[in-house]
């Protein structure tokens, strides 16, 4: 699926017309939607990699939205990490389903590393109960607070 978008972006900036067969609102119409989400993919892709940690999540980190959320942000807050890309999902839906197909993975929040996705919460708390965290931390280079309250 992928390969059809990037050769459909590139057909329609070069002019060309593309052939999706079985569409819904015809040719055109079926070329631009695809084009726009070659392009998000794009803009996720950027995102992602701007901020060494990046999370995009229901509500912010002063007010989350759902549960899930709000343990994302306490794992990143118990380790020290308040420096960090945070994306409400909330106030835009094109983003909160782009991030989704972008990822693969189907639910919000979703947690990235130097643009590589780590999971949502559930994957980051197992991180943080097992020591992993501290060490992906460190590969980012940051120190997580928790070794500091153990020496």
């Amino acid at each position: 699926m992928n390969s059809l978008i990037r050769s459909t972006a590139r057909c329609l900036r070069a002019g060309m017309a593309v052939y999706l067969p079985g569409q819904p609102g015809g040719l055109w119409a079926s070329a631009r939607r695809l084009c726009a989400a070659a392009d998000s993919q794009k803009d996720l892709g950027e995102i992602v990699k701007k901020d060494k940690v990046v999370v995009f999540m229901k509500g912010t980190p002063a007010q989350p939205m759902c549960g899930f959320s709000n343990a994302v942000v306490q794992i990143l807050r118990m380790h020290g990490v308040d420096e960090y890309a945070a994306y409400n999902v909330l106030e835009d839906q094109e983003l909160r389903q782009g991030v989704k197909v972008f990822s693969n993975w189907p639910t919000i929040p979703q947690v990235y590393f130097n643009g590589e996705f780590v999971g949502g919460c559930d994957i980051l708390l197992q991180m943080h109960q097992n020591g992993d965290l501290v060490e992906e931390l460190k590969k980012l280079g940051i120190d997580s607070a928790l070794l500091e309250e153990a020496k």
